[in-house]
């Protein structure tokens, strides 16, 4: 028996989040019945670096499972690419070490989240980029936003209510907003790890604060606040992607 980490992708649009649930489509439940298929019919499991949400999509998700197959890492991805859906794909796969978890010796992840700003929507584009509406945007202060959430902090105002941890503490590396297109636009975060929503709501909180409804300051008071009242909505999964895990020292 041998442990290997995968790095997979999917396109988050057609599933119900990570986890397997109860009569929906997940990727969790996808990847071990094709793991399953390639073991002809024993149980498989996989243990991912972290659960992603409905419609989150993912460019590098990092798992382990353990396998007795006489395959080489090579030659996975296209092994799973026969039992696979379309809209999922392993990308990379490794034989690692016995003792390595894919969750709890991540060392960073990395989301980006990707918005489309401007009076027209992009049909091609509902169900992987954000639209916002506005005539006017500021995005110097959207950038500016952002910084005085680096650093260790409370993430408490910024972080879904019902959210049950020990502590919302966190550390963000890095956060930064940068054009990528005509009118497309994205963030980029780096951190220790996220709590439920952290991003999704903090982008919230910028674009409110790129259209004027919150002030420039508004995100250093909110995250000092530690009131998810003070933050703004939780923007849509869809513009959000796992982008990378980090491991190592």
């Amino acid at each position: 028996m041998a442990r290997w980490k995968a790095t997979i992708a999917y396109d988050g649009a057609a599933f119900s989040g990570w986890q397997v649930q109860p009569g929906k489509r997940t990727v969790q439940r996808e990847l071990e019945k094709g793991l399953t298929r390639l073991h002809k019919g024993e149980n498989k499991k996989v243990v991912a670096s972290g659960r992603t949400d409905a419609h989150v999509h993912a460019r590098g998700q990092v798992v382990h499972f353990d396998s007795s197959l006489q395959i080489p890492g090579v030659r996975w991805p296209r092994a799973f690419d026969t039992v696979l859906p379309r809209d999922m794909q392993v990308l990379h796969v490794e034989r690692v070490d016995d003792h390595f978890h894919a969750r709890f010796d991540a060392k960073a992840k990395e989301y980006r989240y990707f918005l489309h700003v401007g009076r027209e929507r992009d049909v091609f584009q509902r169900h992987y980029v954000y639209h916002v509406f506005a005539h006017a945007f500021d995005h110097e202060a959207v950038l500016r936003s952002l910084q005085p959430l680096v650093g260790t902090h409370d993430f408490s105002a910024f972080c879904a209510s019902d959210t049950n941890v020990e502590s919302k503490v966190r550390t963000l590396n890095g956060a930064s907003y940068e054009q990528t297109g005509e009118d497309e636009w994205c963030f980029r975060f780096n951190g220790d790890g996220f709590l439920y929503n952290m991003v999704r709501i903090i982008v919230g909180t910028a674009i409110d604060i790129g259209t004027r409804r919150l002030a420039d300051g508004d995100m250093s008071r909110i995250l000092q606040s530690g009131d998810r009242r003070e933050a703004g909505k939780t923007v849509p999964g869809h513009g959000l992607y796992l982008w990378k895990v980090h491991y190592g020292p």
